[in-house]
């Protein structure tokens, strides 16, 4: 007796424990992820990206090449405009120093060649300033006369009938003369007209000769239109 009873407590333990496994499924066996495996969404990351550097790079590149092109066309007037006052002609005359130093005295063509300075006649009618930039466009500046001898070399081929500005101003009209190129005003070589200059209000100088008189200078405004007359160093090559 005892020992059925026994075996019927082990019997049911038994079943306990076969109706306890089968309860519980069997758990699946986890994946593992290997972090060098790559992520599916990085390419739709990158696309935007790489799309955005190109647009940036190409705006870029715009600008860049607007700003070139601007330089290049103020280059071309710049090259065109030097081009018109450049001297790209020169009459030249070998001069001699001594035996050992030698070299060529040069003028532009068309100008005159007087001691170590070039001369030039404009008979452009213009007012007094726009005369001056007329010069310094060609590396010179309004005549500056120091002696009687280069007065009367460069009238000889002017036309009375005209009047020349040269580089002599008074800017505050206080009768402080000034020459263009910083000369200093020397009174002992000048050579006004009689009774010139009459007029504090007439601050510019032309070069003149109106009949019975030889040449001589008057102050008259600057805005009048007159012809002038350049001079500049000569070129020594």
């Amino acid at each position: 007796m005892a020992s059925e009873i026994t075996y019927a407590d082990l019997k049911f333990e038994n079943a306990s424990k076969s109706l306890g496994t089968k309860s519980e499924p069997p758990t699946a066996p986890k994946e593992k992820t290997s972090p060098h495996k790559s992520n599916p969404g990085f390419p739709k990351v990158l696309f935007p990206s790489l799309l955005i550097l190109l647009l940036l790079l190409a705006i870029s590149f715009f600008v860049a090449f607007i700003i070139f092109f601007q330089k290049y066309a103020q280059l071309l007037k710049e090259k065109k405009t030097a081009k018109e006052f450049i001297h790209t002609e020169l009459e030249c005359m070998k001069e001699n120093l001594t035996m050992e130093e030698k070299y060529w005295s040069c003028c532009p063509k068309k100008w005159k060649s007087f001691r170590s300075n070039c001369y030039f006649i404009s008979t452009a009618n213009k007012n007094w300033m726009e005369s001056e930039k007329n010069c310094l466009r060609m590396k010179a500046h309004l005549l500056v006369i120091n002696t009687k001898e280069e007065q009367n070399f460069i009238t000889q081929d002017l036309d009375r009938k005209f009047a020349y500005y040269v580089g002599l101003s008074d800017p505050e009209g206080k009768r402080a003369w000034q020459w263009v190129d910083g000369t200093p005003y020397n009174k002992s070589a000048t050579f006004w007209h009689p009774g010139e200059p009459s007029d504090p209000h007439e601050r510019c100088v032309i070069l003149n000769a109106p009949q019975p008189r030889p040449w001589g200078w008057n102050d008259v405004p600057c805005n009048g239109p007159h012809s002038s007359i350049c001079k500049m160093v000569k070129i020594h090559l």
